[in-house]
Order: C-alpha cells, then structure tokens, then sequence
C-alpha cells in the first residue's frame, strides 16, 4: 500500500519543512548578510555566514548562461523521481520516505530560489579553517546531501537484505 498516512507525514513533513526552513535562512541572510562575500563569524573562523548567490549547481557547476533554466529543469525531474519513489515506499519503512523528503524539500528549496532570482541560489554557510574552506552552502544543500546519504544507506540495507533472502533460498544472488 504505497504512501501511507505514516509515510507521507514523513515525507511531506520533512519535505516542507525543509523548504520553510530553507526560505526563512535565506531571507535572513540576504537581509542580515549584506553585503555579498564579507564573512560574519559564528564559530571563530570555522563556521561563517557570507552571502552568496551560486548561478550553477551543487560545487559551482555551471553551464554558462543557460544554468538557472537547464539545473532548474533537472530539478522538476529530481522533484518527479524522489515523489515517485516515495509512493512507492513500504509501510514499514520510516527512514526511506523521510531520506526522500528531506532530498525533495532540499531540491524543491533550490528550485524556488532558481525562479524567483536570475542570481542563482543562496548560499550562506561557510565553513572551514583559515584559506581552505568547504563550498559556501545552505540548508536546503544540506537536506539534499543527509537525504541522499541516508537513502543510500538504506538502499544498501535494501540490497544486503535480498542477497541474504536469495542466499539462504538456495538461489544465487543478483538472479531472480
């Protein structure tokens, strides 16, 4: 039974809670954080806030001038894909639909930024020690990597299970 009431608190609840999250900090550092590229300490010199907009994708990427239309469309399609697999999660997974949404309300973040700015998306944490520094990123960045990773995780999880399955089945594993 795709997308129970208990999947989908999960995945919309963190979906858009990562957007408003995600919004509410980019206001905030837009209006709090300017001007651009001036670093404001947090944490000493290991943890910053400095305003950035970044035109391309995830580390800088860029496609020139098409970048906001062609890594906005990839975005759609990433939104289409993770909503996909989240209807079709089981009802008895809670980390996998709540992975999908954090990487949907991450993606869904970026995406809002990409349409109402011809900037770029907001970036503002930034993080490191001295002159080596991490990319300058937000939290809908930051939604998007612990999604991917614990999607990850449980997909590997997914995988070990079958082959344990089809091992102890008598079958050989990877054959069905």
């Amino acid at each position: 039974m795709p997308g129970t009431s208990s999947n989908a608190r999960l995945f919309w609840g963190a979906a858009f809670g990562v957007v408003v999250l995600d919004a509410i900090t980019k206001q905030l550092a837009e209006r709090f954080l300017f001007p651009p590229h001036i670093p404001h300490r947090v944490l000493g010199d290991v943890v910053r806030f400095t305003l950035a907009w970044n035109p391309g994708a995830a580390f800088s990427m860029s496609l020139g001038s098409y970048s906001r239309f062609i890594f906005g469309g990839f975005a759609m399609i990433a939104l289409f894909v993770l909503w996909r697999l989240y209807r079709e999660s089981r009802p008895d997974e809670r980390l996998k639909p709540l992975a999908l949404g954090l990487a949907w309300g991450g993606a869904a973040g970026n995406l809002v930024d990409r349409i109402r700015s011809p900037l770029g998306v907001v970036d503002f944490i930034d993080i490191g020690i001295g002159d080596v520094r991490f990319w300058t990123f937000n939290i809908a960045d930051s939604a998007v990597t612990i999604g991917a990773v614990s999607l990850g995780w449980v997909l590997l999880q997914e995988d070990r299970q079958q082959r344990k399955r089809e091992t102890e089945s008598g079958g050989e594993p990877g054959l069905t």
